[in-house]
């Protein structure tokens, strides 16, 4: 890429320091040397790509010795008049350097390219809008209400009907293609819903499974518990009963026909004894029973009074023992 400006572009003298050492044009964009030789920036790194040295005087240069320029030689730079690019073209304008490119940016002289898409034609900023006027690119709204966009050369080939199936086809496609997403998104979260509730039913299963079996422990234990009681109540009226023929033989062997005599025990000793003997086991008293001397019978008279004494003693001690116990 060309860099510097035009020597003839000027109007004036031009200093010979502002001129690049390499391509030997105004300065644009300089940069200056540790020797104090200036140089175009473009021009100066290409110089670089094959040189280590200056080009002026050879001395040795490398891109990072260079420097902007001293401001007196910018300021000199600047201020220096010159034509604007587009002279060839008509424009009469001449500006400081400082200047030229806001210039150019607005000349109405410059070339520049059609804003359409797709056209290659360039034209004068001047003639732009007369050539958006007629340019074949411009686009503009169908005529006919269809509602497409249409570039000058494809009006006289447009037709409202196909383009309108086309793009109805075209929505159609993308509708299918987005339902068909929907139904397999669906199916797959009803899959994981599925293999959830199994699970789940396999879960309740085994947990209703395990209920029935502590079921089953506790109507055995409750059988067993049941049977227990059933013992044990068959077992306290076994006693109750060995109880009530022991109370009857007592009141059968006190003297006097249930009277209470200076050898019976007082009431509330014989109702402790009761209590004491209803309390004990029915082995105990089944062993009271064994060991208690036979009823005295008819005819036994002579020996009726020391029987009877021993039997009261022997049920008073028993009474005694469970007490005890």
């Amino acid at each position: 890429m060309k860099m510097g400006y035009d020597l003839e572009r000027f109007v004036g003298y031009v200093n010979e320091g502002l001129l690049c050492c390499v391509c030997r044009d105004v300065l644009e964009r300089p940069l200056q040397a540790p020797c104090e030789h200036a140089f175009c920036s473009a021009c100066i790194s290409s110089w670089l790509l094959h040189h280590h040295s200056c080009p002026e005087d050879r001395l040795p240069l490398d891109v990072g010795s260079l420097k902007p320029l001293y401001r007196y030689m910018r300021n000199d730079l600047n201020r220096l008049q010159i034509r604007c690019v587009n002279a060839e073209q008509g424009c009469e304008v001449v500006c400081l350097l400082e200047s030229l490119h806001t210039h150019e940016d607005e000349c109405e002289f410059a070339f520049i390219s059609c804003s359409n898409t797709g056209c290659p034609i360039r034209v004068e900023r001047r003639g732009l809008e007369a050539h958006l006027s007629e340019c074949n690119f411009r686009s503009r709204d169908c005529p006919n209400g269809c509602g497409h966009t249409l570039l000058s050369i494809e009006q006289s080939q447009h037709n409202c009907v196909a383009e309108l199936r086309g793009e109805v086809e075209m929505l159609r496609a993308e509708m299918l293609c987005k339902v068909e997403e929907v139904r397999r998104e669906m199916e797959s979260r009803l899959d994981s819903q599925r293999r959830h509730m199994v699970q789940k039913e396999s879960q309740l299963k085994n947990e209703v499974e395990e209920l029935k079996a502590q079921l089953s422990r506790v109507v055995c234990d409750m059988r067993a518990l049941l049977g227990a009681e059933r013992l044990r109540r068959q077992e306290l009226a076994e006693a109750e009963l060995e109880k009530r023929e022991l109370l009857e033989l007592l009141r059968d062997l006190q003297p006097g026909g249930g009277r209470q005599t200076p050898a019976e025990p007082a009431s509330g000793e014989r109702q402790h004894g009761e209590a004491s003997l209803h309390a004990s086991s029915p082995s105990l008293l089944s062993a009271q029973a064994a060991h208690a001397p036979p009823s005295p019978q008819l005819g036994d008279g002579p020996r009726k009074g020391g029987t009877r004494s021993l039997t009261l003693d022997c049920i008073k001690r028993k009474s005694r023992e469970v007490t005890v116990i």
